[in-house]
């Protein structure tokens, strides 16, 4: 199967089993990794790209991962992929509408997806916890004070996400470009 049709699939299956956002992140890793088109550090990089850029995780995410791949038809396939359940599904949606306003059954399906998107987000937060803070098997001390401060600015301080991710940026590349921790 030519590498265009693989991505192509892949985002396919992705957009269609995951819920969007942070749900796509373990499908978008397994996919890229097991085709051998990353590693898993590379998927983190693209995700935390994806995270800062403007737009939907997934697309970003299918854009940047179809580039790495495949150049801009990659990027082509890969968005085509992501996109095509979330059209498929939103004519379907709009056809049956009125059927599903009130739906009791819709309401208790939703009850049951969103207790399995947290336990993916979870999956996520853990495993990309350990490419980030324990890279060469052991902790990265400033990569975790790095990520401390964040939460911090984010949480007590309520700095904005644009001016946390520059600070980030900065504090990167002078702990680990300039001082090489």
């Amino acid at each position: 199967m030519p590498i265009l049709l693989k991505l192509y699939w892949s985002f396919v299956k992705i957009g269609f089993t995951s819920f969007g956002g942070l749900s796509m992140i373990p499908l978008i890793s397994s996919e890229m990794t097991s085709h051998g088109w990353m590693t898993a550090a590379e998927v983190s990089d693209i995700v935390a790209i994806a995270e800062m850029t403007p737009g939907p995780l997934g697309l970003n995410c299918a854009t940047f991962a179809g580039m790495r791949t495949a150049w801009l038809p990659g990027a082509a396939a890969a968005n085509l992929g992501v996109l095509t359940p979330t059209l498929t599904l939103c004519a379907l949606a709009a056809v049956f509408f009125e059927h599903f306003r009130n739906s009791r059954r819709l309401a208790q399906i939703m009850t049951g997806v969103r207790p399995a998107c947290v336990g993916m987000v979870a999956g996520v937060l853990i495993s990309l916890s350990l490419v980030n803070y324990a890279g060469g098997g052991a902790a990265s001390l400033p990569a975790i004070a790095l990520g401390l401060l964040n939460l911090l600015l984010l949480v007590k301080f309520k700095v904005s996400i644009p001016k946390v991710l520059g600070l980030s940026a900065l504090l990167g590349l002078l702990l680990f470009g300039v001082l090489g921790l």
